[in-house]
């Protein structure tokens, strides 16, 4: 399952392009944070246009459709930063120094193969999509109101791009953390033990004072 990890930092060139690059899947997870919020004043304005004038939003599946491969897939990078995706801490948690670093090295190379996977895909169903001498440069659109669909399909292999720079960025760590020795490296997600995440909460609260 997903636990709590942090990431250091230091002055070395891997950590430079990891907060670079933490920028960008930043401004990219807050996109999705808005079109998620923008969907549901979707939702509101449809079921209040239904229920009180009988008239629902035209093409709320429509919009539906377009906005969700933004809120699903734009902060896919952005959480791997932090180390917030599911996997089996239960496991890797009970492993230290090299033995740690080489399995997420390897499992990272993995996972790694499987987004290029991803990236060749989804650009080949986008550009299935585009077409500059048809309206709207779409070859389709949405059934109702006939909303353009190669924007949210570009959305897909942008997001998987941004995300396979940020998985070779974790192996050059890991890779480098397996070389070193070092027991916390910078630009790698570190997880948490209980007593850490409750020291870490405990001074988010302080600060906010």
């Amino acid at each position: 399952m997903a636990g709590s990890s942090t990431v250091l930092s230091d002055d070395s060139t891997l950590s430079f392009l990891d907060r670079k690059l933490y920028r960008l899947e930043r401004f990219f997870a807050l996109i999705a944070g808005i079109f998620a919020f923008g969907l549901m004043v979707l939702a509101v304005v449809s079921v209040t246009g239904r229920n009180g004038f009988n008239e629902p939003l035209p093409g709320y599946v429509d919009w539906i459709e377009t906005f969700m491969p933004l809120i699903a897939i734009l902060g896919v990078s952005y959480v791997q930063r932090d180390g917030g995706h599911i996997r089996m801490d239960i496991v890797v948690g009970q492993l230290k120094g090299r033995v740690l670093w080489a399995v997420e090295f390897i499992t990272t190379i993995g996972i790694l193969i499987l987004i290029l996977a991803l990236v060749w895909g989804s650009w080949a169903h986008f550009d299935r999509s585009f077409d500059m001498s048809r309206p709207m440069w779409s070859r389709d659109s949405t059934i109702d109101i006939g909303l353009p669909l190669w924007p949210a399909k570009l959305v897909v292999p942008v997001a998987f791009a941004v995300m396979s720079v940020r998985l070779v960025l974790q192996i050059w760590g890991y890779g480098r953390a397996f070389i070193r020795g070092d027991e916390t490296p910078a630009a790698v997600p570190l997880v948490q033990s209980v007593a850490e995440q409750a020291a870490a909460e405990a001074e988010h609260i302080q600060g906010r004072d």
